[in-house]
């Protein structure tokens, strides 16, 4: 029974990358430190805005860039802001879901670099604005580009990763489309 066990295990690890264990593990983990890495530098910079400006409070620091706290109950632009609590759930499960979908491509494509790369963006940012609806019941945003009287909705570093990740998402399909030509 103990050789047959062994075998299987010997199986795994011997197949062509590396082993259902060893590869997968392995290609798993630089994508999710920089999903950990995304997390760290979004809560260290909502907690240090947390810890240094009163609600509502701006500074100015360039003529169309302010720092400002403003709490989110919603989702993009305040989407379902004013609903009645229980689009802090719905956002929270949704995070999670697209989180888990997430970690399965990545294991899944652990090679493709820059899919892989925008995704582990992308499940970095979806998990610290989930952090903060678990802690505050909203998301912490701080961000405020204007120009003139004109102000795009305030964000944080999660809504900033979410973004380039997109960003990067559609470059790498647009490059992976280009090469089957």
């Amino acid at each position: 029974m103990a050789s047959k066990a062994g075998a299987r295990t010997g199986a795994r690890r011997s197949n062509g990358n590396g082993g259902a264990r060893g590869g997968a593990a392995y290609g798993l983990a630089p994508w999710l430190g920089v999903a950990v890495i995304a997390i760290l530098i979004d809560q260290v910079t909502k907690l240090t805005i947390l810890k240094t400006f009163q609600y509502g409070e701006f500074h100015p620091l360039t003529s169309f860039f302010n720092l400002v706290l403003v709490y989110n109950k919603g989702a993009a632009f305040s989407f379902l802001a004013a609903a009645g609590g229980w689009q802090r759930w719905f956002f929270t499960l949704l995070g999670l879901v697209a989180a888990t979908v997430i970690i399965f491509l990545l294991k899944r494509h652990h090679g493709q670099k820059m899919f892989c790369l925008s995704l582990s963006l992308i499940l970095g940012g979806a998990l610290g604005n989930v952090i903060d609806r678990v802690i505050y019941g909203h998301v912490i945003d701080f961000l405020d580009f204007h120009v003139g009287g004109w102000h795009w909705p305030a964000f944080n570093m999660a809504d900033s990763a979410i973004c380039v990740g997109a960003v990067l998402l559609v470059i790498d399909e647009l490059r992976r489309v280009r090469r089957g030509k």
